[in-house]
């Protein structure tokens, strides 16, 4: 029988860990954090985050088999299995502020039942389709009198400064924040800011002024300075003010730059006439028909159209990935708007998301996260072989290992949008043409079947990877 698991991202809580055991989902409880959890239990809070679907349901497991897997676990929980893990660096600024009012809902309920909040990192968060579900059932600890906010600084630097980053600055947080995968600094950010964002007196206490505090900080002899548990900290009606008034400044932030960017309009832009376009939604119906996907991957999603044809047809969860933020913003608003099941989130496919933190472990990359059963690939190849300079074998390659089924859209050179592509540089791509597209997906999989959807040659093919 083969042992449980460990999911290397749980390993710097003393209070439990999280593991994989025969397919479903087990966080113990140790020694360390159970009187903490016992108590958090008599206050009802956890039952009532449930009931209001902001935290992960669980059960404490009761079943001898199963906890002589777990032998220094005081307690054993059971979790529903979240399909697709993401995280925040592949947020979009409205997937990181839901987030964030998530992370402070919870903080402020839990102090109306006389609990606090451990930590404040946003890997505590998931999505299940565009909603935000708090995860981790052991961050919670009893409050204590004129307790210190100790997770305000984290809090900060991982959400609320990658939103000040794009909301001030027009800067997106994704690539700084996958190389600092503790967030934004208060120091950082604060060097950035301008004369006139530090005249807010937000900015200037929850960045500018701790940013002045760690800096005295790190330069003070650490014998000067008093333990934390020595400190005076705030009222409890203080606490949940402060904890107020940031959610409700939090909420009104905006991403500064309004709607414009290269790809955000292409789904009400494109050249597609409606006969086009009805060809290709037909396409799609059947290919998931005949698959049934339960997890698909649209690659390049843009605004989401075509993975709400895709879960429309049958498919039970569609997660989007785009690079473009304005594309993720408005696909995030479908999903919404329209009850769908579709997370979409930030991808540069030419540089994806690695294995990443300690021993290169705790954050596992984009091939080491979900089994899409299926993958649409729709005006995407061209995208990496024309602006990446990918070979076209390279990107066939690619796309047809991640799903063993999948349609992938051939766009050919007489296409206005590679036309407009190689109108600034010189065609160097002489091997980039639909038999040697064909050629590609041939040497990994079968062409279940085809069709041409433009009078430009654009092409959809439906294959199934070689087994």
């Amino acid at each position: 029988m083969s042992a449980p698991s460990t999911i290397d991202g749980s390993f710097r809580d003393p209070s439990g860990r999280v593991y994989i055991y025969k397919g479903r989902i087990f966080r113990t409880v140790t020694e360390f954090g159970a009187n903490a959890f016992e108590k958090i239990l008599k206050t009802g809070l956890l039952a009532t985050l449930i009931e209001d679907g902001q935290l992960l349901p669980y059960s404490i497991v009761r079943d001898p088999d199963i906890l002589s897997q777990f032998h220094n676990a005081k307690y054993v929980l059971e979790h529903p299995k979240i399909d697709y893990i993401s995280f925040p660096y592949e947020w979009s600024f409205p997937l990181l502020k839901k987030a964030a009012l998530l992370h402070l809902d919870v903080a402020i309920k839990g102090l109306n039942a006389g609990v606090s909040l451990s930590d404040a990192t946003a890997y505590n968060i998931q999505f299940v389709g565009p909603k935000p579900i708090f995860i981790d059932h052991l961050s919670f600890k009893p409050y204590t009198d004129r307790e210190y906010w100790l997770g305000h600084r984290q809090f900060c630097e991982q959400f609320l400064n990658p939103l000040l980053l794009r909301a001030k600055l027009g800067v997106a947080h994704n690539a700084w924040y996958r190389g600092a995968l503790e967030g934004i600094s208060n120091e950082d950010l604060s060097s950035l800011l301008r004369l006139r964002h530090k005249m807010s007196l937000k900015v200037q206490a929850h960045v500018v002024l701790p940013a002045r505090l760690q800096k005295k900080v790190s330069s003070t002899n650490s014998a000067e300075t008093k333990p934390m548990a020595e400190r005076k900290g705030l009222p409890k009606s203080s606490y949940k003010g402060l904890l107020t008034q940031l959610r409700n400044w939090i909420a009104k932030l905006e991403p500064k730059g309004g709607n414009q960017s290269v790809w955000g309009g292409y789904a009400e832009q494109n050249t597609y006439e409606e006969k086009e376009n009805f060809e290709k939604t037909i396409f799609i119906q059947k290919f998931v028909n005949g698959v049934q996907p339960n997890l698909v991957y649209d690659l390049g999603c843009n605004s989401g159209a075509f993975s709400e044809i895709a879960l429309a047809a049958g498919a039970k969860q569609v997660i989007g990935f785009d690079f473009d933020q304005i594309a993720l913003e408005k696909a995030l608003h479908r999903a919404e708007s329209k009850s769908l099941n579709l997370l979409p989130i930030y991808l540069d496919a030419s540089n994806q998301s690695p294995d990443q933190g300690w021993q290169q472990l705790e954050r596992a990359g984009f091939d080491g996260r979900g089994k899409p059963d299926a993958i649409l690939a729709l005006a995407f190849e061209h995208h990496l072989a024309i602006g990446k300079n990918i070979p076209l074998p390279q990107v066939i390659k690619w796309i047809t290992s991640i799903a063993a089924n999948g349609i992938i859209e051939f766009v050919a050179k007489s296409d206005p949008t590679i036309i407009s592509m190689l109108s600034m540089r010189d065609d160097i791509f002489q091997n980039y043409s639909q038999e040697s597209f064909e050629k590609a997906i041939l040497q990994h999989a079968t062409i279940i079947e085809s069709k041409k959807v433009t009078k430009d040659g654009r092409v959809l093919y439906w294959y199934k990877r070689h087994k």
